[in-house]
């Protein structure tokens, strides 16, 4: 049984940080991509940046130079920390582990709201 749990989210300021992390337990493949996703009201979930365990990382062009995702592969952990906050960054972010179409797992979710 594979668990997500994600922890950082909340309100800041327009120019803000904010460092949301997530561990993941269960059992678990040495090669997985552990990344980052958002929803906004009324918008599509989307990507905002994931890494392999082998350090292979993607970003959405929205956040390239302010957002940095890194990994503690020991401890199945992802971070993804936020610089330079801006109100369209307001989301609820989850937390992704996945490693084959059946392995798709999903945190419960951590709000960031950036007031302007």
């Amino acid at each position: 049984q594979v668990q997500l749990v994600e922890s950082g989210g909340g309100l800041v300021q327009a120019g803000g940080s904010l460092r949301l992390s997530c561990t993941a337990s269960g059992n678990i493949p040495s090669y997985n991509l552990m990344g980052w996703y958002r929803q906004a009201p009324g918008k599509e979930r989307e990507l905002v940046a994931r890494a392999s365990s082998f350090s292979a990382i993607d970003y959405a062009d929205s956040v390239k130079g302010r957002f940095t995702i890194s990994r503690d592969n020991a401890k199945n952990t992802v971070y993804l920390q936020m610089n330079s906050l801006i109100p369209e960054d307001t989301a609820i972010y989850y937390c992704n582990l996945f490693w084959r179409a059946e392995a798709d797992y999903w945190g419960q979710g951590t709000q960031v709201t950036v007031s302007s």
